[in-house]
């Protein structure tokens, strides 16, 4: 019995996106750069709310809606909710937009959330931030080889990465469902930890959010 009240009591940290996919994408990266996960869960919850076109009241509302699935779904998990991940696709460059729409999105998520927080904001998609770790594709397909064009590159200026992985690895065909399978190479092969080939600052400042949770705060989240 006190087992299974134990395990009733593990905090819960909630991963938002529009696609499974790219959740277990960025589920990997929490896996290696949360330095307190410790005994936490890690759920999906799917939401089509998009957050980087919004601002201020509407902006909000859009959180607390996501909060209210976040908290539901810690609920459902029989633990609190000590972390809330948010991921979205920026369909753009690392451009003095996305610091705009970033500095804006990350600032009302931190205001409104009831736990840690952090921004999974994308550019131009997380399989940009697949690309930083180029020798994790041939682990999930031996042919595949990312091409020298697309090594130690600043990712977060290619326009449609997605695409571009789609022409270049052919055999077989790259398929937005791989994309899990190449992170979580990424991660047991220690890619991830060694860090990237190349740059991309939306990959860099969603690590340095989750650098900021700590251990104390992981465990017991805050009031609200």
């Amino acid at each position: 019995m006190a087992g299974n009240r134990g395990q009733q009591e593990r905090g819960v940290i909630v991963l938002a996106g529009e696609d499974s996919n790219d959740c277990r994408i960025v589920a990997e990266i929490i896996k290696q750069h949360h330095p307190a996960l410790g005994n936490a869960r890690l759920v999906e919850i799917s939401d089509k709310t998009r957050l980087k076109t919004a601002t201020g009241p509407e902006l909000a509302a859009r959180i607390r809606t996501i909060i209210g699935k976040a908290k539901g779904r810690a609920l459902r998990a029989k633990g609190p909710l000590v972390g809330l991940v948010i991921h979205e696709d920026l369909d753009g460059y690392t451009d003095a937009a996305y610091t705009r729409i970033r500095a804006n999105v990350a600032g009302a998520l931190t205001r409104e959330s009831p736990c840690n927080s952090a921004l999974a904001l994308a550019a131009w998609e997380s399989e940009a931030w697949l690309l930083l770790f180029p020798d994790a594709f041939p682990a999930v397909r031996p042919n595949w080889k990312v091409p020298a064009q697309l090594r130690g590159r600043d990712t977060g200026n290619f326009k449609g990465p997605k695409e571009e992985l789609k022409r270049r690895l052919v055999s077989p065909v790259f398929r937005e469902s791989d994309g899990p399978k190449v992170a979580e190479q990424a991660r047991s092969l220690g890619l991830l930890a060694s860090g990237p080939t190349g740059t991309n600052r939306s990959y860099t400042d969603f690590v340095h959010e989750l650098g900021q949770w700590s251990a104390a705060s992981a465990s017991s989240p805050r009031r609200r």
